[in-house]
């Protein structure tokens, strides 16, 4: 599975439902990470690096286009976007 690492702003945002994308740029590194085996429906998103760090589960949907400057997007930048379906917390373990 994904594991996504985001910063604590973004991920609380996620977490209360208030945000509902989170991008990646559009580089070689992100296309292997989400294209490795077909595009993963369900990814963690981890507060921080640790293993131990808050986590939650996301179904998502993938695609590229413009995000969105509140939920910190470049203005004019295309992205690859994954659209936050449903959310789930995960416990750290």
């Amino acid at each position: 599975m994904l594991i996504l690492p985001i910063k604590k702003k973004w991920f609380d945002m996620i977490r209360s439902g208030e945000k509902k994308e989170e991008y990646r740029e559009i580089k070689p590194y992100w296309t292997s990470r989400l294209m490795k085996n077909g595009y993963p429906n369900t990814i963690i998103l981890r507060n921080g690096y640790r293993k131990d760090s808050p986590k939650i589960k996301c179904r998502c949907r993938l695609s590229i286009g413009l995000g969105k400057e509140e939920w910190g997007a470049e203005p004019g930048k295309q992205y690859y976007i994954l659209e936050i379906l449903e959310v789930h917390d995960e416990q750290s373990r």
